[in-house]
């Protein structure tokens, strides 16, 4: 092997363990999905896409929400900033809790405030004032000083329904602790560079 096929072999590799340690953007998924990870020290939820509104019945009161929230014991999710919210009820499917934790407030949250109460019957949906149906939703929570574990949230997919159309439904991801992006970057440059600088040696036995 030549040197300058050593050298792209070790890019090649640096470029793969980053990819490897998520920093690649996710496949697209259809209606409104919130991931919930660890970050750092942190608990992080993620929330994105549209929601199509058929099949559910408005409630025109206008709701406060205060902060951001899950209750994972009573199927409760609340993401984004503070804001007033419209209800919809109507949520048909869906498991009734996604862990046995009770209540805790996010610290901070930015964004649509979005949020789904998983009822066993007429679950309730939360969107805000004036959301076009179908229209693209984007939102973050963060709960500071927190893990998986102390919010008591099962690592798992769930999904709620009202219909079977694409966006029709609402998916929490609770998944496995995220490198930080800082720490991701700097092991996968760390281990490009261990390759090459082998590399380099075993070119110079050789020579």
């Amino acid at each position: 092997m030549t040197f300058v096929k050593r050298i792209a072999g070790a890019a090649v590799l640096g470029a793969a363990l980053l990819l490897g340690s998520g920093l690649h953007a996710s496949p697209a998924q259809a209606g409104y999905v919130v991931t919930l990870a660890e970050v750092g020290n942190d608990v992080v939820t993620t929330g994105s896409g549209g929601i199509d509104l058929t099949g559910l019945v408005f409630d025109p009161s206008i709701l406060p929400i205060l902060s951001s929230e899950m209750s994972p014991v009573s199927g409760v999710l609340v993401t984004g900033d503070t804001a007033h919210v419209y209800r919809y009820v109507g949520v048909t499917t869906g498991p009734t809790s996604f862990g046995r934790g009770g209540q805790t407030l996010a610290d901070s949250g930015s964004g649509d405030t979005v949020g789904i109460a998983a009822f066993p019957l007429n679950g309730l949906l939360f969107v805000p004032v004036g959301y076009v149906s179908g229209s693209a939703l984007s939102d973050t929570s963060t709960y500071d000083n927190e893990t998986l574990s102390t919010l008591g949230v099962t690592p798992g997919t769930y999904e709620w329904a009202w219909g079977t159309g694409p966006d029709q439904n609402f998916t929490l991801v609770l998944g496995a602790p995220v490198p930080e992006p800082a720490s991701a970057l700097l092991l996968g440059a760390a281990l490009a560079g261990l390759l090459l600088a082998s590399t380099i040696r075993s070119i110079q036995h050789a020579a």
